[in-house]
């Protein structure tokens, strides 16, 4: 079933590691996927514990005109076209008119960052409105709740050359469920961790509990959490250039909760509910309301405050996130729940990469090609302008497998 003498080795069996296996096969190359868990998908799990999919990790196609993964999407819908938001002010939701100004203040958030794009690179949280009544709710929402990490962390460049415009395709089956069906007939070995590669020449060698595999060149598509914590020793040692890149360009974390619920709470499928920043709550969550018309609700925590509940375990989020949705909803009947903890993976440790303040360009030092071609890196964080996406990983491991001599 797998190559003995393979022509490529990939490490990863994530949108990354699938792209290229599939890109390499239709080149005539020969590979073997190494991936390091008992499963297929890398940061992209769909289950069906809650009696419909629900995705762990990657929940949407982002910027679906150029996203690669869109024919492959089957039943899908644009959440955007669907989507209402609701705000709970603490004692009632806010009206039409408060609404209508959330929107102004986003769009103003989204000028000030391109205002301010011809400029140096600095922190987000430097350059976007303070003061007004959706500003601080804007900036959470903008910055822990979609990107993983405060705006104070965030780099103004990245965050810009990272834009995502719609369509957002919520896919019924489940973004997990398409990356499975992607994989079917690849040469993926689960269970596999990789420990060192040795890359010297003339070709490379990957060694792990599972022994030694040697191929002409390498693909390493795991998370850069992983490289900076040495997950995979390199010999010899990676450029100080690209171990740089891999520091600049931290992982970031969101994870993600679900509850059954047998009661709708007078809030239609697709909607969106989050509660204004305060004082009482300076670190909401956003919750999104029965996809397709399931009898499950799910939502997200991001940035400092999934750090800390990560710190003590799932069941910490379930019960903050519970915590909230009786602050909104009153006695919510909350059924079964599950959350993810992407931060204390070993295979993962976060969600998704951002660069450091003054590192935009990261992405593409850690996407450049090796000792010709022999080792190659890809995912998320290499592409330049679908970091952190699904997509962006898919087509990060076409380019990384195109670039590999035949």
């Amino acid at each position: 079933m797998f190559p003995t003498d393979p022509d490529v080795l990939v490490v990863g069996a994530g949108a990354a590691g699938i792209a290229a296996a599939r890109a390499l096969r239709d080149r005539g190359l020969s590979c073997v996927v190494l991936e390091g868990g008992a499963r297929i998908g890398g940061r992209a799990f769909t289950c069906r514990t809650l009696g419909a999919p629900f995705d762990h990790g990657a929940t949407w196609l982002h910027a679906a005109g150029r996203n690669p993964l869109t024919p492959f999407a089957g039943e899908a819908v644009d959440h955007d076209t669907l989507r209402e938001r609701h705000f709970w002010l603490g004692d009632r939701w806010a009206d039409q008119a408060e609404c209508a100004a959330y929107r102004e203040a986003e769009a103003r958030f989204h000028a000030a960052l391109a205002a301010a794009a011809a400029g140096p690179d600095r922190a987000v949280a430097e350059v976007i409105p303070r003061g007004g009544f959706w500003d601080e709710t804007v900036a959470h929402g903008q910055g822990a709740q979609i990107q993983g990490m405060e705006v104070e962390h965030l780099s103004l460049h990245d965050v810009l050359a990272s834009g995502l415009e719609g369509p957002n395709l919520l896919p019924r089956e489940g973004v997990g469920s398409i990356l499975l069906r992607l994989a079917e007939g690849l040469p993926i070995r689960l269970l596999a961790r990789v420990e060192r590669i040795r890359w010297g020449g003339p070709g490379v060698v990957a060694e792990g509990a599972f022994g030694c595999l040697a191929a002409r060149a390498a693909i390493v598509t795991v998370s850069t959490g992983v490289l900076a914590a040495g997950g995979i020793r390199f010999d010899p040692p990676l450029p100080p250039a690209l171990a740089q890149a891999i520091h600049d360009l931290p992982m970031a974390l969101l994870n993600k909760f679900a509850f059954r619920c047998a009661d709708r709470l007078g809030i239609p499928p697709f909607h969106s509910v989050r509660c204004r920043v305060s004082p009482a709550r300076p670190r909401p969550m956003s919750f999104v309301m029965w996809p397709f018309g399931a009898d499950h609700l799910f939502g997200f925590v991001g940035g400092s405050l999934a750090v800390e509940l990560s710190r003590e375990g799932p069941a910490a989020l379930l019960a903050a996130a519970a915590e909230e949705l009786r602050f909104i909803f009153g006695d919510p009947p909350l059924g079964q729940g599950l959350a993810t903890d992407w931060g204390r993976d070993p295979l993962f440790l976060g969600s998704y990469s951002q660069a450091r303040v003054g590192a935009a360009g990261a992405r593409a030092v850690l996407g450049q090609p090796l000792a010709g071609g022999r080792l190659l890196f890809a995912g998320e964080a290499t592409h330049t302008t679908m970091a952190g996406t699904i997509g962006g990983a898919f087509a990060a491991g076409q380019a990384a497998a195109a670039l590999v001599r035949p």
